[in-house]
């Protein structure tokens, strides 16, 4: 065989495309979520806000699925918190793979800001539009399933299982809050960042399920959950038939004086819990791997 045919042969072995299908290594993922903050600081206002609305009633549908599927439970610990946790697995599934803009998962990108790919203005507008978006959706899905009915389901047991769930969360001290959306957020965007390792949307499903079944099953605190889950309650109170399966589910009497849009839901919970979810998201994790992949290095 003369040379040039042992030439041609040589580059035909190497005209053959290599195809990768092992997960992104952490480092590459760090360089995906720098671009995708770059990406989500070009989004216009309108666009941004309508994706968070989206964002909003995704999340909301997530969490009535999982008060449906435990409404019947007799405990709130244990395996049925982790049903419950699997099936609000879909609100994330809709979000990544759908498409939308997620206040506490947006968290992330604040590595974009400390690699200096946006501005801190890019990063808080992003997430002053999601937060705004999120409410307005999560609001939206309170008015779909109150006028749909189905609270009413088993003797209004449903109805009154969101009536206790938001009793309890307007009822958590602040420091306890604050610790429960600190860990909450830290596991969102912990699930957001397995995501980018991901090359199919099954890799991204599967890598959102543990974390975000765990924040559920932990019952740690989610801002935007609690933007629809604490209004339906608030609603759900006043309807008698709900407040009899709720005491009855309880097993007697129940003080709902805390259960108020203002003071128990802005001020006790909505306040503290969005402070543990930032600090959660962008100090914890976004801050963290920020330190270890994309600080500048200095020898």
């Amino acid at each position: 065989m003369s040379d040039s045919q042992k030439g041609g042969a040589s580059s035909q072995e190497y005209a053959v495309p290599v195809i990768e299908i092992d997960a992104y290594a952490p480092a590459k993922m760090a360089d995906k979520v720098g671009q995708v903050g770059i990406a989500k600081s070009q989004l216009s206002t309108l666009t941004t806000f309508a994706l968070s609305i989206l964002a909003g009633v995704f999340i909301a549908l997530g969490a009535q699925l999982s008060m449906l599927v435990i409404h019947t439970a007799t405990s709130n610990y244990g395996l049925n918190q982790l049903v419950g946790g699997v099936a609000f697995t879909l609100a994330l599934v809709l979000i990544v793979i759908a498409g939308a803009e997620l206040f506490t998962g947006n968290c992330l990108i604040a590595m974009s800001f400390m690699a200096r790919k946006i501005t801190g203005k890019d990063l808080t507008r992003n997430l002053v539009i999601s937060f705004i978006g999120n409410f307005i959706g999560a609001l939206t899905l309170v008015l779909w399933i109150y006028n749909s009915k189905q609270w009413t389901l088993n003797n209004c047991l449903l109805g009154a299982k969101i009536v206790l769930a938001a009793n309890d969360k307007v009822n958590i001290p602040f420091g306890a809050a604050f610790a429960r959306g600190v860990l909450c957020n830290a596991l969102v965007c912990l699930g957001i960042w397995l995501c980018y390792s991901g090359r199919s949307n099954m890799d991204k499903i599967l890598s959102l399920l543990w974390p975000i079944s765990c924040l559920i099953a932990c019952g740690f605190e989610h801002c935007v959950v609690n933007m629809w889950l604490i209004p339906m309650g608030i609603v759900l109170k006043g309807n008698s038939a709900v407040l009899a399966a709720a005491e009855k589910a309880h097993g007697g009497a129940i003080d709902l004086s805390n259960l108020t849009f203002f003071k128990g839901f802005l001020i006790d919970n909505l306040v503290p819990v969005v402070l543990g979810n930032l600090f959660g998201g962008i100090i914890l994790v976004a801050g963290v791997y920020w330190f270890i992949y994309l600080r500048p290095s200095k020898r």
